[in-house]
């Protein structure tokens, strides 16, 4: 798919995204969302990129993390999502610590070895180039900055496997054709059949110069791939 088709999706689906979230986890992404900032080791004060960042959960964690001497950038490339997360942040923080941008994960609009710290929900799935967008990541990040990625996986177990996949197409499929969105979200099969394992994650992470890691959650239906920068030179 191409990426003017994945961004037409995402604007398509914004408002209704956090709400289908939701659905999708069973109300448990709020919980997998924290233990993501947590592993992004931003600190109060710290700069931080909270990539694809969608309706902004991740952005408005990190704020709260780095708190008012931090600073948070929220990019995606979807503007109907960028539109909503800046109205959720208006009102949580009225002099928000957030600038929103929208941006090209595969190609992004910022200086080399810039931030502390990032994260990344829901993204990694969707970009054309996972690669690419990993040596992105690793350009913008400074030295010794840490990132952590999470994202929905197929579990390697059959049985969770096809729960999850009677769950897709019972549950979350006709939920979206009652808001007209049956197309949006059959998408998110076929994803997840092209994602690579945590292990093939780590191994693309590694090709773009992080020492990283991936951790399995909820029974291998989740998990958080995390990456440290150990290098100072850009890719």
């Amino acid at each position: 798919m191409e990426s003017t088709d994945i961004r037409a999706i995402f604007d398509r689906i914004a408002p209704v995204y956090d709400q289908m979230n939701d659905r999708l986890s069973l109300g448990q992404h709020r919980i997998w969302k924290q233990m993501t900032v947590k592993w992004s080791n931003a600190k109060p004060g710290d700069t931080c990129l909270d990539l694809c960042c969608g309706s902004g959960d991740l952005a408005l964690r990190l704020a709260r993390r780095v708190g008012a001497t931090g600073k948070v950038y929220g990019a995606d490339f979807a503007v109907a999502q960028l539109e909503i997360a800046k109205q959720r942040s208006l009102k949580q923080f009225p002099h928000p610590p957030i600038t929103w941008v929208e941006a090209d994960a595969l190609d992004l609009p910022f200086a080399d070895n810039y931030f502390d710290a990032a994260t990344m929900g829901y993204g990694l799935r969707n970009v054309t180039d996972i690669l690419r967008s990993l040596q992105e990541l690793y350009r913008v990040l400074k030295p010794g900055a840490t990132a952590a990625i999470l994202d929905f996986h197929r579990p390697t177990n059959t049985f969770l496997s096809n729960f999850q996949q009677w769950y897709l197409d019972n549950l979350v499929v006709p939920m979206a054709q009652n808001l007209g969105l049956t197309e949006e979200y059959a998408y998110i099969s076929p994803s997840l059949d092209r994602f690579p394992t945590g292990q093939e994650q780590v191994e693309l992470a590694n090709n773009a110069g992080f020492l990283s890691t991936h951790y399995p959650i909820a029974n291998g239906m989740m998990g958080v791939l995390v990456v440290k920068k150990v290098r100072s030179h850009s890719i």
